[in-house]
């Protein structure tokens, strides 16, 4: 597994949760990394990205609340998410990807449970 998610969890409406990942791959940098979520029913979808030029997109849902970071030398990415919602229950996968998109990393996910 070259790319793994920690910090998931359960929390109730307007708490906080950080999860972290990690992109393993031998000498690969990522150009990009970034969460998605997968909410049951649903498709993947974007929640944050960052690029090594420091190029950061968000979910519009998330704006404010969320808060991406990564360490380029380390190739690991952190978010913080705050103010948490219930309609934040997902499954929360980590990416890393090069910039042609040839490497095209996954994690294998974390659940986030926001209750009400």
């Amino acid at each position: 597994v070259e790319v793994v998610e920690s910090g998931g969890g359960s929390v109730q409406s307007g708490g906080s949760l950080r999860l972290s990942c990690v992109c393993s791959r031998s000498q690969f940098y990522p150009y990009a990394m970034g969460w998605y979520r997968q909410a049951p029913g649903d498709q993947r979808r974007l929640v944050a990205t960052l690029t090594v030029r420091n190029r950061t997109e968000y979910a519009d849902s998330v704006v404010g609340r969320f808060t991406i970071s990564r360490d380029n030398a380390q190739a690991t990415t952190s978010l913080q998410m705050n103010n948490l919602k219930p309609e934040d229950t997902a499954v929360y996968y980590c990416n890393a990807r090069s910039e042609d998109y040839m490497i095209n990393l996954w994690g294998q996910g974390t659940p986030v449970v926001v209750s009400s």
